[in-house]
């Protein structure tokens, strides 16, 4: 193709050659004015010259033709995926090619959208403005886009050079039912209840059998379902009691409608922290002593710890002469603590304390029924625990680990970490926080005790056991055979890890699951499963990992610390896994708790109609059959009743370019002399 133009090389400046003609100008004015009859040959004389000064010149242009672009968005994405969606695209896409074939100078080129990562949607938008940015705007027909419509990010602004349309996936009986939490606390308190805010609702062609209440399945931890009838279409309150601290997973799950949609927007999981709102705590001191105040000052700097301090100032052996009236003592209330209202605590502490006759075998007996029933206790013995007025000779022996044999051992000794102990969550990695590379701080009082039951974590003089842990019934126990730990607190040779040996000790008497000493606990980022066993034994097994689809994986672990075996593993899809090793189970949810390709799948053209509308494009029901393709000028509707229009570009390249002049100079004044001389001899006859 070639492209003619006559183009100006002026001999003299535009402003000087527009003076030019306005002088000639006035002087054709003139003549005219006068009367000649020659007026129109000087003007026409008075334009050639002006003419061979502009120079005007023939440029001839040698153009390659370009083709025109039609741009086909193919929507993969999950939510167009669905019924008979995926056929739809393919069926239109075959269409569009042949159409666009048979067009005359037309070149076709496709672009996916999958799934975005991060839970992002449909981003239809970003991808048609990627697909954009690699196309020449003059040679860009049209675009279509094969999709259902639901594009999350369709507020994207686009500038479109030419039509845009929307080929429309999706039946006109599609409907949908789908389960929606609209509140789900982070965070609840262990034993109180907390309330979740869930809805059930109808879209799209909803038939009229789908009825005005749903099934709905619920279970805590993977534990048993549980069934109740909902409402749909309206909020429903549910109250949730987590029995336990750390991560709970709920799941909920919709009983599935016939003929739905999808089934994957049926179920909804939460995962609630569970926490305790305070921890109760009663400290049960002997005589005064140098660990007494360590032993408060730890509880009360914990704003999370009530405490009560019972401890004994006036012993009735003690005889000083004192009127009782004349001292300001107050009368503890033995009787509420030990007998009401003990079942409320938390944990309670015996600090060197003897018996005296002032708690009664009642109230120890008492003690050791809370424990069983799932109370948590420690003792830290001194010389008190080994006298023949000890703790242990009371009811309240029942529950203890070992037995005190009598003997009081006054050297000095590092506390060291045993071989178990270093395997047990309470005092795993402990040894890393010594203040030098000697280790621990020394005590220098240890009581001597026969191991009978529990766990040693901590020994000290020759070996000798100087923590242990017991599980008793369903509480927990937990016994230091000295009473010298005050000296860790004052800093004694660097002193050592006091504070974090007591927190560890009673979040583990308080049950928390990140210091038991078996289990099976796992973590989701993204798609990605981090598994983690914990174990006091030699090794362990294969974790099988229980998919929602039903199917089975079993994953080896390798131990990284000390009892602490661990494995990553890739999630094939989203949802709950449930996991088990032994007779340890678990469960985890794998990614968010509504995907937002689910949230709403009813196929729809509004949400793109922003994009569409200025374009002048259509968006068409594929259901409601294929449209042919015409030509239509730029400017004009692109969209008619069964048709779809593309826009030709005409764009080109040039290739080479010549340029010549229209007349040579010479010939341009032959002709200027010519015309005056024709308007001389016109005038002079």
């Amino acid at each position: 193709m070639n492209g003619i133009e006559i183009t100006f090389v002026p001999l003299l400046p535009w402003s000087l050659l527009a003076a030019v003609a306005g002088i000639a100008a006035l002087m054709v004015l003139l003549a005219l004015w006068r009367g000649l009859r020659g007026w129109w040959l000087r003007g026409l004389a008075a334009l050639a010259l002006l003419a061979a000064l502009a120079n005007p010149a023939l440029q001839t242009e040698l153009r390659d033709t370009l083709s025109d672009i039609a741009l086909v968005v193919m929507d993969e994405t999950a939510s167009n995926r669905l019924g008979d969606r995926g056929a739809q695209t393919d069926t239109a896409r075959a269409h569009l090619e042949r159409e666009l074939t048979d067009l005359p100078n037309m070149e076709t080129r496709f672009v996916t959208v999958e799934d975005a990562a991060r839970d992002q949607g449909s981003l239809i938008a970003g991808a048609l403005a990627e697909a954009l940015a690699e196309i020449p705007r003059d040679r860009l027909a049209g675009t279509f886009i094969l999709s259902d419509g639901l594009a999350h990010d369709a507020d994207l602004p686009l500038d479109m050079p030419s039509p845009l349309h929307l080929l429309r996936t999706g039946q006109p009986d599609d409907w949908d039912r789908r389960l929606i939490v609209s509140n789900a606390p982070a965070f609840a308190i262990v034993g109180e209840p907390v309330t979740l805010t869930l809805r059930v609702e109808d879209e799209g062609a909803v038939p009229a059998d789908a009825g005005a209440l749903a099934t709905l399945f619920y279970s805590v931890d993977g534990g048993p379902r549980q069934s109740a009838m909902v409402p749909v279409g309206q909020d429903m309150e549910i109250d949730v009691t987590l029995d336990r601290g750390g991560m709970n997973v709920l799941q909920f799950e919709l009983e599935d409608a016939p003929n739905e949609l999808t089934d994957r927007n049926n179920s909804a999981i939460v995962q609630m922290n569970g926490v305790r709102d305070r921890l109760r705590v009663l400290l049960v001191s002997g005589e005064p002593n140098a660990g007494q105040r360590t032993w408060r000052n730890l509880l009360k700097s914990d704003p999370a710890v009530d405490l009560v301090h019972f401890t004994i100032l006036r012993p009735p052996d003690r005889h000083d002469g004192v009127p009782v009236n004349e001292l300001s003592l107050i009368a503890f209330p033995t009787r509420e603590l030990f007998i009401e209202k003990i079942d409320e605590f938390d944990l309670i502490i015996f600090d060197r304390y003897k018996r005296r006759g002032i708690l009664p075998g009642s109230y120890f007996a008492n003690i050791a029924r809370y424990v069983q029933d799932g109370g948590a206790l420690m003792v830290v013995g001194g010389p008190e625990l080994a006298g023949a007025d000890s703790i242990w000779r009371s009811p309240l022996g029942t529950v203890f680990p070992a037995s005190p044999t009598a003997r009081v051992l006054d050297e000095g000794f590092r506390p060291q970490v045993t071989d178990l102990g270093q395997r047990h969550p309470v005092t795993a990695g402990l040894e890393a926080l010594a203040p030098a590379a000697e280790g621990w701080g020394r005590w220098f009082r240890q009581i001597e005790v026969v191991p009978e039951d529990g766990q040693v974590l901590m020994d000290g003089i020759d070996g000798r056991p100087l923590l242990m842990l017991d599980r008793v019934d369903q509480g927990r126990m937990a016994l230091i055979a000295s009473d010298q730990a005050w000296l860790w607190d004052r800093g004694f040779e660097g002193g050592g890890p006091q504070l974090e040996l007591l927190r560890r000790l009673a979040h583990w008497m308080m049950g928390e699951p990140e210091l038991q000493e078996e289990t099976l606990t796992a973590s989701a980022e993204g798609q990605r499963l981090s598994i983690t066993r914990r174990t006091l034994g030699d090794s362990v097994g294969e974790v099988v990992v229980t998919a929602p689809d039903g199917s089975e994986t079993a994953l080896a672990l390798t131990e990284e610390n000390p009892g602490d075996y661990r494995t990553d593993w890739d999630a094939p899809e989203i949802g709950l896994y449930r996991l088990s090793e032994g007779d340890l189970e678990s469960v985890v949810a794998v990614g968010p708790q509504a995907p937002r390709e689910y949230e709403s799948t009813i196929a729809t053209g509004t949400r793109l109609e922003a994009l569409v509308a200025p374009t002048r494009g259509g968006s068409v029901a594929i259901s409601d059959g294929l449209p042919e393709l015409r030509q239509v000028r730029a400017g004009r509707a692109a969209s008619g009743r069964g048709w779809l229009g593309v826009t030709p570009r005409n764009a080109y390249v040039t290739t080479d370019l010549t340029t010549a002049a229209l007349l040579p100079g010479w010939a341009w004044l032959l002709l200027a002399a010519g015309l005056a001389l024709g308007a001389w001899l016109r005038e002079g006859r």
